[in-house]
């Protein structure tokens, strides 16, 4: 059921989005600074294909006031365009019954495109 649910996913949204976390990540990679941020867009870029199957949760390694500054950098860098894409997704979604998971699964991902350092995302069986 997860597979079709992804497969839907795709379809309905998920590719738009992880394609603007990829080109996202190609415009934050062109810098040296921006190397970091890249490579965490390109994690979520991944989530945004499978996400029926992962879950995120916060790290336990997480690097504290850096991940602080980085979530900072990362709201105004490229966090809000994608947060918002999340939310006109979700509200479609939750028009119709049929669409009201998938609706979950973009405020879920709202949520991380606001904050997505000091989390890490684990397969859930």
């Amino acid at each position: 059921m997860k597979t079709l649910g992804n497969i839907i996913w795709i379809v309905f949204g998920g590719a738009v989005t992880a394609i603007e976390y990829v080109v996202a990540s190609i415009g934050l990679m062109v810098t040296i600074i921006g190397i970091p941020f890249g490579l965490q867009s390109l994690k979520l870029a991944e989530l945004e294909l499978w996400p029926f199957k992962k879950k995120v949760v916060h790290s336990e390694q997480s690097s504290g006031c850096i991940s602080f500054i980085m979530n900072i950098i990362w709201f105004f860098v490229g966090g809000l365009p994608i947060a918002l894409t999340h939310l006109l997704f979700g509200v479609l979604f939750y028009i119709t019954i049929i669409g009201i998971p998938f609706g979950n699964q973009h405020f879920k991902l709202m949520k991380l495109a606001f904050v997505p350092f000091g989390k890490k995302i684990v397969d859930i069986d």
